[in-house]
């Protein structure tokens, strides 16, 4: 039988599996060469990782905390 902890476990996991489904239905355009929020220069690495990316790791970190603190959410 499953206890609370297996349930908030499997919870998550689907949640994830939902966003990442979610995200690669997004349509890809090209990767920005610089962050369009400070303009710093976006490494290859990243925009090879992720196709269409317009932040820097950064930018999107301050963004992310921003949106958590904003919705009241934890990370």
């Amino acid at each position: 039988m499953a206890d609370s902890m297996d349930l908030v476990q499997q919870r998550v996991e689907e949640e994830l599996a939902r966003n990442l489904a979610l995200a690669k239905q997004h349509p890809i355009g090209a990767s920005e060469f610089f962050c369009l929020s400070c303009n710093e220069e976006i490494p290859e690495a990243r925009r090879r990782a992720l196709p269409g990316v317009q932040l820097c790791v950064t930018c999107k970190s301050i963004g992310e905390l921003k949106s958590a603190h904003y919705q009241g959410g934890a990370i």
